[in-house]
């Protein structure tokens, strides 16, 4: 059955010194290596590789800096990176794009779909340096804990700054977890503003985690997940029309698919 975005739309208007000890899951032939060495140097998986993130970590101290004064070691899960980026970040870059293609064409044309995207799927990279008994918590994390979470966006920002990325997805990534009350993380001025292509990528994040099943929530159903993205809508979070595009998205994935014969 597919959302009454009419009645959901309905609320009201809204405004505008460490060491990297790496956790290597696998080895591969020269074929192998060969075949995948070709595939990451041409798309955007070159930046997900375990030798492209320690490449990046040395590039930028801020990094160790940033760990060091939440008291976390450096430490890469690249096994745990793999299964978020071929799960979770898939998802959202689906999403995403499902989002932009249900836009009215006066929103959609202010939307840069690549950027999006990209950032849609690497949004998360940064919890490749997120230790493992916080990302895999079963229960509800402490405040400390809350705070190394938290660091994934920007951690994720300053590994890609080394790298030829474009700003626009780096600033995406960064911000993915912000909105247009400014009320996310990290902490933003006035300057910021959450454009469309921000709150995209931020949706699509949100409702692919939302209808996961993750260590410490069950799996929801859309009308559940979209019942609560709709809050951001009448708190002025979140773009009403942007909101609309994913119901929209949503509810076409209802629709059986026509055989022909």
């Amino acid at each position: 059955m597919g959302i009454d975005i009419v009645r959901l739309l309905g609320v009201g208007s809204v405004n505008q010194n460490y060491s990297i000890n790496p956790n290597r899951s696998h080895r591969v032939s020269f074929g192998e290596t060969l075949s995948g060495d070709t595939f990451q140097s041409t798309t955007i998986n070159r930046y997900t590789s375990e030798a492209a993130i320690i490449d990046m970590i040395k590039k930028n101290p801020e990094i160790s800096k940033i760990l060091k004064k939440e008291s976390v070691p450096l430490e890469l899960n690249i096994k745990g990176l793999k299964e978020l980026l071929n799960t979770h970040g898939t998802d959202a870059r689906d999403i995403a794009s499902g989002i932009i293609e249900n836009l009215p064409f006066g929103l959609r044309d202010r939307v840069n779909p690549q950027s999006v995207k990209d950032a849609a799927y690497l949004h998360d990279l940064g919890k490749v340096l997120i230790p493992k008994e916080i990302l895999y918590k079963e229960g509800k994390l402490s405040p400390k804990e809350t705070n190394i979470m938290h660091l994934h966006s920007e951690l994720g920002y300053q590994l890609l700054k080394t790298t030829d990325i474009d700003t626009t997805t780096l600033n995406l990534i960064r911000y993915h977890h912000q909105n247009q009350l400014k009320s996310g993380y990290p902490f933003v001025d006035n300057s910021f503003n959450a454009d469309l292509n921000q709150q995209i990528v931020s949706l699509a994040d949100k409702y692919s985690a939302l209808r996961e099943k993750r260590p410490y929530k069950e799996q929801m159903s859309k009308e559940q997940a979209l019942t609560i993205i709709h809050k951001d809508v009448a708190e002025g979070k979140l773009h009403p029309f942007i909101f609309k595009a994913l119901v929209n998205y949503a509810n076409s994935l209802d629709v059986p698919v026509k055989q022909t014969v």
